[in-house]
């Protein structure tokens, strides 16, 4: 807001450019400012211009909720999305456009032509892509959204799940002024010292969340040599966040933002897509003589049906079928199941296969 009004408001906003781009105004509480929760009676917010947010931790600490909170409050505010989204967990964000699916991977341009109408939030679904080809796809996707910026302003704000994916420790930008553009961007990631440095440095608000948040905290720091007050030990409640900004002293524990529509995990990407050598599953046997990749459920029990019994048995015994329906497919109430499978003794390699087939197929639908 200007002080004074018609030409010569216009004036003392060119004054304000030509003095410092706007900082000073960008740093000060204002109307459009992004709330992420609350500490203690007092609202949290995050600015709605310049930030760069990473959200972090361990599966099941609670990255899908706020950054579902997170969501919400930008669309609320009119802010375009573009969310990038490696294994389709954000089909069915309500009013998004999602541009890709697990057969059809999507285009740089179908991605462009989503964003041209500016109240447009699009996903870009990339689950029918191939692991490896993902970085390169987003490297070639990037400049084209800067561009984008550039010309219109938009999307506000750019989403990247997965972002250790997305933006490998290899990563470098192909300009310094690219590397200076990657602001209004929040990075999801398991593993912050797995993601490029150079994005890890733009970054001036972290989340950590889960029973892990220190270990978070320091492994941000130690990928980008940004020295972070002492954390302590302390476990973080469900719904609370440590978090850091880059001008203060101090961590503060935040609670949530609620979200009126959490998201959903969507089990298509488990049924059909492909997930990533460290989430598949591999039959080996009990010598390690087999080799064979499930990279989602579908591809599981296809090999499950062919593999001899004393493999399928080697495995049922050590419980590796839980342990993957759990850690992998972040499926607790089918790990369950499972594991009452693998602990009948008195099953037959036959007899456990079908129960472990037909748990699945109760809670995942089948290819057509």
């Amino acid at each position: 807001m200007t002080e004074r009004s018609h030409g010569a408001g216009v004036v003392e906003l060119i004054d304000m450019i030509l003095k410092d781009d706007l900082a000073l105004e960008n740093a000060k509480p204002w109307r459009r400012a992004i709330p992420v929760g609350r500490e203690g009676g007092h609202e949290i917010s995050i600015r709605a211009y310049g930030s760069s947010v990473l959200v972090a931790g361990a599966s099941g600490g609670g990255k899908s909720t706020l950054v579902a909170g997170l969501l919400e409050s930008l669309v609320e505010r009119k802010y375009q999305v573009c969310l990038i989204d490696p294994e389709g967990d954000y089909e069915a964000w309500p009013d998004a456009i999602t541009v890709g699916d697990e057969k059809h991977a999507p285009s740089v341009d179908q991605i462009v032509q989503a964003l041209k109408k500016p109240g447009s939030q699009v996903v870009a679904n990339l689950i029918g892509m191939a692991v490896p080809d993902r970085p390169d796809f987003f490297m070639s996707l990037l400049p084209r959204l800067q561009e984008m910026r550039m010309r219109t302003g938009r999307p506000h704000w750019l989403v990247i799940d997965e972002a250790h994916h997305l933006l490998p420790c290899g990563w470098a930008p192909a300009s310094a002024a690219l590397a200076g553009e990657l602001n209004n961007l929040i990075l999801i990631t398991v593993h912050p010292d797995h993601v490029a440095p150079p994005a890890l440095r733009a970054v001036d608000v972290v989340f950590a969340v889960g029973p892990s948040a220190e270990k978070v905290m320091k492994g941000f720091a130690e990928a980008t040599g940004i020295r972070l007050p002492e954390t302590g030990s302390k476990d973080l409640p469900s719904g609370e966040a440590l978090v850091w900004f880059h001008d203060s002293q101090d961590f503060r524990h935040v609670e949530f933002a609620p979200s009126s529509t959490e998201r959903q995990r969507h089990k298509r990407k488990y049924a059909l897509g492909e997930l990533g050598q460290d989430r598949s599953f591999f039959f080996r046997g009990s010598r390690g003589q087999l080799n064979l990749r499930a990279q989602n459920l579908m591809v599981f029990l296809q090999l499950a049906e062919g593999v001899d019994d004393e493999t399928w048995l080697h495995h049922l015994k050590r419980g590796d079928y839980s342990k993957w329906f759990r850690e992998g497919i972040k499926d607790e109430a089918l790990a369950q199941e499972v594991a009452q499978i693998e602990e009948n003794g008195a099953l037959d390699p036959r007899s456990s296969r079908e129960k472990v087939k037909r748990a699945i197929e109760e809670r995942y639908t089948a290819p057509a």
